[in-house]
């Protein structure tokens, strides 16, 4: 190769602007959207209108013109298609020839409009009608163990049908009740919960005009909830400073022009920003969070008797447990250790420091990439640690945000979807439905994937999703899954997950969030939870794809007389179906602190706040305080460096999301065509001998699985070498396509979260 290094890729725009609209442009036309699509775009976000089904930002109490991002409208367009998956269509094709296509061409297919029965003898997807499927697939759950299904949820059913979900799991007998926060922000729900007491972030959208300062890590706004850039760009221009942490120079984290602000669309310039941008390595956050509060620290040491106290003593002393220990860890880190771990200079760490003491009011927002690493709790405890040194949790312009995904992957879990007993409304199921619940915890994720490659797993419903291509470890996972007695999944349209059937397999179609649910009482509401705990309602205008599609609270209630009969009479399947209002009263007497009146209140504007302790300096942990916590690590990856290993981070790009990929266009980081690429720090190619462009095989390095087990080889070959700016030896590459290479025991250390933002690998030619 040359001597001279290859120049890194990069988009030379700032996000937003004429490229979002041009984004959004492209891919209606792709979808080729229904026109009646643009007036659901109108009402999306808004008060009495419809609530995006991409990711879980709020729906603002008062919303600006246009409440839609380029990536809400591209999910809102591609659920308004006007192409049609018919029987006739799937007729065409074998499911192995299915399999072959890849989620975008199966996608591309359109909306599923039947329900549809898998045959074997022909190995194709045929017509059905609804009452043989819900009477066949009851059966055939009744004739199997409760305890060897699996109820998964994909975050995206709103809290109506998820809450009937839950109650037919645990009536027909079991808690195996999985959702996608398994695979994304569960380790949130532990890891933040065991240091603060509160599963869930301390933020709300107020709190955005009095901050003074955001510690930003492992979250990309630009491709997964591009709406967060207009409280964000506020805020800098009110004088907020925004440090961030992440290994790739998003996009989205240093500039923005507001499409909706003519002279920044025209005349004006990019807002940046960005105040401090660390580019810290993958899973450096543990270390440069040390740094930044070691400098703290140093700084309350070194004031004068008339300066200012740099900690909050009052409020550690009221509300902490813990400060002592952690001071003492501080203060033996040696700063090149920390160097070393977190990948940033010492310069860097205390530019930050300084920052974080002088502002007033702090928050920390995060997302994945600080959470999906064998240690992401810990990553967490050292941000909620910086947080509490100056008492920025629990007052006005302060708290601790994590972005969720799915919109409503948050109000599952609210509404019982976990496997959990001691999180269930246990006593609440007893006193309103005569339900005795099983007393075993159910399996999460992992742990169904694990019965499944054992096969102890005999049976799969999914409501939505894309489970078998979004999980680890494919496959060992894939070629197990089939073996399954029965699959059934209620979707939208066709994916690899459907293309893998058991012995009997089903597919349920179901109307989108968008489209008119009418039942016996008339046209339905839905309500869903953002990642504020605000519970909003959602309205639907458009006209169902098919006249043979049904909702999913329609789906749950005919699964759920199917194979539990009458058994519980109280269990009211058909009044709940005909009239969703009688389901949000059964919410609310299930929860009545926080769903109180919920009917009368799910329409305010905003929605309504459904409480945080933690955020009321409550803190439900079991010292009764917030907790200062030990970091056991530096860096969070589970596997440390050695000569030739690099760690792999998987990305979304600004053309998908989740498993749904709408194109191949990774606009905001300079990328497109061919999702079979790995991006390398130009240093590193010249180092391993690489040019731009040459084929490459990863292959996984994390050592021997628990126990000393017999270890797969896991590889995935034919991937382009392209240039990106990178720390030295940090690889990214896409999701879901390099899943093959994260093991399904490489996994957050108490949450069980796949560990896919820093996979051990090496590099191995084509």
């Amino acid at each position: 190769m040359a001597d001279e290094l290859p120049k890194p890729r990069q988009y030379n725009g700032a996000t937003g602007g004429w490229g979002s609209v041009e984004g959004i442009a492209r891919i209606e036309l792709a979808a080729r959207a229904s026109p009646s699509a643009l007036l659901t775009l109108k009402d999306q976000n808004k008060p009495g209108g419809y609530m995006c089904a991409s990711c879980a930002w709020t729906k603002p109490e008062d919303p600006l013109a246009f409440e839609f991002c380029e990536n809400g409208a591209k999910a809102t367009l591609w659920d308004l298609t006007r192409d049609r998956c018919t029987p006739e269509v799937l007729a065409q094709h074998t499911v192995t020839e299915l399999r072959g296509m890849g989620d975008y061409a199966l996608e591309m297919l359109g909306r599923l409009t039947e329900p549809l029965r898998y045959n074997p003898a022909t190995d194709t997807y045929e017509r059905a009608d609804w009452d043989t499927a819900f009477t066949e697939i009851g059966a055939k759950l009744r004739s199997l163990d409760p305890q060897s299904v699996t109820f998964y949820a994909s975050g995206k059913a709103a809290l109506e049908p998820s809450y009937l979900y839950a109650l037919f799991a645990r009536a027909y007998g079991h808690n195996n009740l999985p959702d996608s926060s398994n695979m994304c922000h569960e380790t949130t729900s532990v890891g933040l919960k065991k240091v603060i007491g509160s599963s869930v972030g301390t933020c709300q959208m107020e709190d955005f005009d009095h901050v003074d300062a955001i510690f930003y890590l492992g979250q990309n706004p630009g491709t997964n909830s591009p709406r967060i850039l207009h409280p964000l760009k506020s805020a800098v221009e009110r004088g907020c400073k925004i440090i961030v942490f992440n290994p790739l120079k998003e996009k989205g984290l240093r500039e923005f022009v507001d499409p909706q602000n003519p002279v920044q669309m025209t005349v004006g310039t990019p807002t940046r920003i960005d105040h401090q941008y660390c580019q810290v390595r993958a899973g450096g956050d543990i270390a440069a969070l040390m740094g930044v509060c070691k400098h703290v620290i140093a700084m309350e040491r070194a004031r004068g008797p008339n300066d200012a106290a740099v900690l909050d003593h009052a409020f550690i002393a009221e509300h902490t447990h813990g400060l002592d220990d952690f001071i003492a860890t501080l203060d033996a880190a040696d700063w090149g250790d920390l160097e070393r771990a977190s990948g940033l200079t010492r310069d860097e760490m205390e530019a930050a420091g300084r920052c974080y003491a002088q502002a007033k009011n702090v928050m920390g927002i995060y997302g994945m990439g600080l959470t999906q690493h064998v240690h992401g709790s810990q990553a967490i405890g050292m941000l909620v640690n910086l947080l509490l040194l100056r008492g920025n949790i629990g007052r006005k312009g302060t708290g601790c945000s994590p972005i969720r995904g799915h919109s409503n992957v948050q109000g599952q879990r609210t509404v019982g979807i976990t496997e959990k007993v001691d999180l269930a409304p246990v006593e609440k199921y007893r006193e309103l439905f005569d339900l005795e619940t099983p007393v075993r915890d159910g399996h999460n994720t992992v742990a169904f994937l694990e019965a499944v490659c054992d096969g102890s797993a005999r049976a799969f419903v999914g409501l939505g999703g894309n489970l078998a291509n979004a999980v680890p470890d494919h496959v060992r996972v894939h070629d197990a899954w089939r073996n399954m007695e029965l699959t059934v999944h209620v979707a939208t349209k066709l994916n690899t997950t459907h293309c893998l059937p058991g012995k009997a397999s089903w597919i349920l179609p179901c109307l989108v969030r968008a489209e008119i649910d009418e039942q016996v009482n008339g046209q339905q509401w839905v309500s869903m939870e953002d990642s504020f705990s605000h519970i909003s309602g959602s309205r639907a205008y458009r006209t169902p794809a098919s006249e043979h599609l049904l909702s999913e609270t329609a789906i749950v209630c005919g699964l759920a007389k199917a194979t539990v009969g009458d058994r519980y009479p109280k269990l009211t399947w058909d009044a709940w179906q005909a009239d969703y209002g009688r389901i949000r009263d059964a919410i609310a007497a299930t929860y009545p602190d926080e769903f109180f009146d919920m009917n009368g209140r799910m329409n305010t504007p905003g929605g309504f706040f459904r409480g945080n302790a933690a955020r009321e300096r409550v803190w439900k942990t079991a010292s009764r305080k917030a907790e200062f916590t030990v970091p056991s690590v530096l860096n969070a990856c589970g596997v440390g460096d050695a000569a030739g290993r690099y760690h792999l981070i998987t990305l979304r790009s600004n053309d998908q999301f989740n498993t749904t990929i709408y194109g191949h266009d990774d606009r905001l980081r300079g990328l497109s065509g061919s999702r079979m690429i790995v991006l390398m720090k130009p240093e590193d190619m010249r180092d391993a001998g690489l040019a731009e462009g040459d084929r490459v095989t990863l292959v996984t390095d994390a050592g021997e699985a628990p126990g000393g087990a017999q270890e797969m080889q896991r590889s995935v070959s034919g991937l382009a070498v392209v240039p990106y700016d990178l720390p030295a030896g940090t690889l990214a590459g896409y999701f879901p396509e390099l899943n093959p290479l994260v093991p399904l025991w490489y996994h957050e250390e108490l949450s069980q979260t796949p560990a896919s933002k820093g996979v051990p690998v090496r590099i191995a030619l084509a």
